[in-house]
């Protein structure tokens, strides 16, 4: 069963031939998975992405708008650009029921179950088509099912926002090109262990910060992928992004408790959108990661480093990985690798 599977449990009632005993007992249409009912219901979606990116335009307003459109008693409220607090936050405001619905990076949902953000590990994943296989796959299940039963919190579905790159000031081509850089990687514990894995010296800064941080000579460089680093110009103060492609960086939508409220319709509207975006954004992606890469060829702002030794930095990574990850970790991780193509 694919992670894109309805996350209702479905039960079998019995129910009088009788049409109005039918309608009593078994409640109609308005018997949601949970008990829900088909009442208006407006559920907030929160991302942490700014409006322009594709994890907004094709992902959550998608969602929003397929949605609207099931015209099933259900609107979607989007809250982009960390309104409703950052990633961390959000993740804890899910579980609780504050916010309903969120997209988060595997490495933010680790901090409430420590296995998924193996989701996030240096060359868990060949690339994005590796990772829609996975969650297609009957593999994704023991995680996801895990994640859910500790937090409470559902996934929908999930995609890959592109691949990570380095830049920084010099050329990075193999492991050694990152000695004596300091560089910048996300304060989470799987990205700081993709540091140690990739042979990098990590500092942390916030994402909110990085350009900053860059500009003063704080950090020597970063890892993000390119719609991240368009987004907040590190052209300007970058010379160079070298294609490593080290990391894909996952989304996954995910729901908390008011899926149990929600009719069997809306469930499987909700459902639907989420299906649809989940097969836009990675095209989206594609193309705008494309004419940001001519864009920076054209105007010289960012000379694009493309004979990186990935092998290189992927066998380093595997073996520390390996040696480092516990059991429970190594398992998604080797669940994740036999989806390989």
């Amino acid at each position: 069963m694919s992670a894109r599977k309805l996350l209702r449990t479905v039960s079998i009632a019995a129910c009088a031939v009788v049409p109005m005993l039918a309608l009593t007992a078994c409640g109609g249409d308005d018997e949601g998975g949970g008990g829900g009912d088909s009442t208006e219901r407006e559920l907030t979606l929160a991302h942490s992405y700014t409006e322009n990116q594709p994890q907004h335009r094709c992902g959550a307003q998608v969602i929003a708008d397929e949605v609207a459109n099931a015209d099933v008693g259900l609107t979607v409220t989007v809250h982009a650009n960390s309104t409703l607090g950052g990633d961390a936050d959000r993740i804890s405001s899910v579980v609780s029921g504050d916010i309903d619905m969120d997209i988060q990076g595997a490495s933010a949902l680790g901090a409430v179950y420590e296995p998924v953000a193996v989701l996030d590990a240096a060359y868990a994943f060949d690339d994005a088509d590796h990772l829609a296989r996975f969650f297609d796959d009957d593999a994704s299940d023991e995680v996801l099912d895990g994640f859910k039963e500790a937090t409470g919190v559902g996934t929908l579905g999930a995609w890959s926002a592109g691949m990570r790159q380095f830049t920084a000031n010099e050329p990075i081509r193999n492991p050694d090109d990152l000695d004596g850089l300091r560089m910048r990687f996300p304060a989470s514990p799987q990205f700081l262990m993709n540091a140690k894995a990739l042979g990098a010296n990590a500092t942390e800064v916030a994402y909110e910060e990085l350009f900053l941080a860059l500009q003063q000579g704080t950090v020597d460089g970063q890892e993000n992928p390119i719609v991240n680093i368009e987004a907040i110009s590190l052209d300007e103060v970058q010379d160079y992004i070298s294609m490593s492609s080290h990391q894909a960086n996952s989304n996954l939508v995910i729901i908390g408790k008011v899926w149990d409220e929600l009719s069997d319709e809306q469930q499987d509207a909700l459902q639907a959108a989420v299906d649809k975006a989940v097969e836009q954004v990675p095209g989206c992606v594609e193309e705008d990661e494309q004419k940001t890469l001519d864009a920076w060829a054209e105007s010289g702002s960012l000379e694009v480093v493309d004979d990186v030794d990935v092998d290189a930095f992927r066998t380093q990574a595997d073996t520390y990985l390996r040696e480092n990850f516990n059991d429970e970790q190594l398992a998604v991780y080797e669940a994740i690798r036999g989806t390989a193509g």
